[in-house]
């Protein structure tokens, strides 16, 4: 990135942190401290870990069904890298390009690599579609904002299904050949539709691929990302009655701590700023207040965003830079060629 993207990065990040200063100053307990109880904490890493390492076997799954082999430590590396992109880049924008190149790093393919990130993205929503219905079941009737939220998600979800669903249409008729006359009047120029073109080329060969793979590994890789979306919205429940065993644990205090976090992870990804700009923080003290104990409420947002975000940032750079070093560790081609013709 350039410099003024790392200061802008930098900003946001200090905005952050100050939007959670002044939250936990706003509901610092009285005569306490804003701790959380070790078994809170045990069950939030625990999540986190199956979190990760669903969603590492999801990519590995899916990647076999199609016919491409991937370790298991390549597909982590690949997550991880892509959060810790995804943290610091306007509405998470890095995340897609940087597990391109750490996929590339592995050896794999430009066009395997295409088709791995499409089936990321395509299980991804479709495992949100399902947890969004499973919710709606389970809190049925507890209220309009329930339902409103399930709709928001899982809007979102059917949303980016039906990009995917328009793409393939026009990958029928449109990935070859001149700028049909609709380009004309959305000022799509010739050089513009070409590239275009090469993605919608793309998407046909994913969807093909996808026709042709492998039902077990691909239906392995649906469950790993069904587990994986429900790890996420399970740690601030876990951190939650955990922390504060007087909690009566019902459908009714159960809903917010798992529908608002839901709508914040997705929603999120139309904020511009990266990691949020405090906006999580915020909209989490506004929306949650009410559903957590005062006595908590500091310490539950604290740690939510550490087994959330910063944990994950963390992690990410260190594969993130993991994949940089082998990538310098490699030989350069052009130097090998020469030293051949010396």
């Amino acid at each position: 990135m350039s410099s003024t993207r790392w200061l802008l990065t930098a900003l946001s990040f200090a905005v952050m942190f100050g939007a959670s200063a002044w939250v936990v100053s706003e509901n610092w307990p009285a005569g306490g401290m804003p701790w959380l109880a070790w078994p809170a904490h045990a069950a939030a890493l625990a999540a986190v870990c199956v979190e990760m390492a669903a969603r590492a076997l999801k990519i590995q799954s899916s990647a076999i069904a199609v016919g491409l082999p991937l370790r298991f430590g390549t597909a982590l590396r690949t997550c991880l890298g892509g959060d810790f992109a995804a943290a610091i880049t306007p509405a998470r924008s890095g995340a897609e390009p940087a597990r391109f190149l750490i996929l590339g790093e592995s050896g794999m393919p430009v066009a395997g690599r295409v088709l791995v990130l499409f089936l990321e993205l395509f299980l991804e929503m479709c495992s949100l579609a399902v947890v969004c219905l499973l919710l709606a079941w389970a809190f049925h009737g507890r209220g309009a904002s329930v339902q409103g939220l399930l709709a928001l998600v899982g809007g979102y979800s059917t949303a980016v299904l039906g990009v995917g669903v328009i793409g393939l249409i026009l990958a029928r008729r449109n990935a070859s050949g001149p700028p049909p006359a609709w380009a004309g009047f959305l000022r799509i120029h010739a050089g513009r539709w070409r590239a275009i073109q090469r993605t919608l080329r793309q998407l046909r060969a994913s969807a093909q691929s996808l026709r042709r793979s492998n039902a077990r590994y691909m239906l392995a890789a649906y469950v790993f990302s069904v587990v994986h979306v429900l790890c996420k919205v399970a740690v601030l429940p876990l951190l939650v009655f955990l922390g504060d065993r007087t909690f009566a644990v019902t459908m009714d205090s159960l809903a917010p701590l798992v529908l608002w976090p839901l709508a914040l992870f997705y929603g999120g990804v139309v904020v511009p700023a990266p990691g949020g700009g405090g906006f999580i923080e915020g909209a989490f003290a506004a929306l949650l207040k009410p559903s957590i104990p005062a006595s908590i409420f500091a310490a539950s947002l604290i740690w939510w965003r550490f087994y959330t975000f910063y944990l994950y940032l963390i992690a990410g750079g260190i594969a993130a830079g993991d994949a940089a070093l082998r990538a310098l560790r490699k030989p350069d081609p052009d130097s090998i060629d020469s030293n051949d013709h010396d």
